[in-house]
């Protein structure tokens, strides 16, 4: 007979440092060891309205913005595993992939996380980029 392990708790993590989720889900939520992101987007917590500019700005103020939750769930950007990036425009590619390069595997010590990235046909509140990722707790 096979035993199963107890499921871990799921602890929901939520901070004002980052743009409240607007639907039915969370920032983040931790479970297993890992934590999981929801997709952010290049709006400005302070006044929730989209950075000015084009995809390097969106693209800064999405990881910015993920950096806060993951420091809310006392991880950071150097645990990341995993991340999933959604361009509105895929020949916005390099210019963001630059952007992405200063914040995520830009610290040699650590290795750079899987990433997929999805070019799709609208995102949220019609902005460039969405990005979503896994970490370690």
């Amino acid at each position: 007979m096979q035993k199963h392990k107890k499921m871990s708790k799921i602890i929901k993590i939520e901070t004002d440092l980052a743009p409240k989720a607007f639907g039915p889900y969370s920032q983040a939520v931790i479970a297993g060891g890992f934590v999981y992101c929801s997709g952010q987007i290049g709006i400005d917590p302070e006044n929730n309205h989209i950075v000015p500019g084009g995809i390097r700005e969106q693209t800064r103020q999405a990881i910015e913005n993920i950096k806060k939750v993951l420091i809310a769930a006392k991880s950071d950007l150097n645990k990341v595993v995993k991340v999933e990036v959604y361009l509105k425009n895929m020949n916005d590619f390099e210019e963001m992939n630059q952007m992405y390069a200063q914040y995520i595997g830009s610290d040699k010590r650590f290795p750079a996380p899987a990433r997929a990235t999805i070019g799709v046909s609208k995102l949220p509140k019609d902005v460039l980029i969405e990005i979503s990722c896994i970490a370690i707790n």
